[in-house]
């Protein structure tokens, strides 16, 4: 006679972290990680003359932020939003070449999706 055999070892394993929250007990698929709550600096005088959170060893301070005279004059003229279109760049330029090349095999893509076989 045929007899058949049950797989118990295809049962999902569940979400980690369900259960109970207390820190070293052991669930499923280890034990619990408690999150950890990194502090923010709220003095608004160190906020506008330091730059918080520069300084990643245990002694020392966050470095001090100078006037803005003494910063390059690039530095004021970047561009922060959005890249610039493809219309707006130089087309002798390398990073023309590049995002053109981007937009097309992303175009291409969407249209190779479109397509049944």
């Amino acid at each position: 006679m045929w007899s058949i055999q049950k797989a118990d070892y295809a049962k999902p394993a569940g979400v980690a972290g369900l259960g109970s929250k207390k820190a070293g007990k052991l669930g499923k698929l280890g034990p619990v990680v408690e999150k950890v709550v990194l502090p923010v600096e709220t003095n608004p005088e160190k906020l506008v003359d330091f730059v918080c959170g520069s300084n990643i060893l245990k002694q020392g301070q966050d470095i001090q932020l100078k006037p803005d005279n003494e910063y390059p004059e690039w530095l004021w003229s970047l561009r922060l939003t959005k890249p610039a279109p493809l219309e707006e760049m130089d087309e002798n330029s390398i990073q023309y070449w590049r995002r053109l090349r981007k937009l097309n095999i992303r175009r291409q893509s969407r249209l190779m999706k479109l397509r049944k076989y």
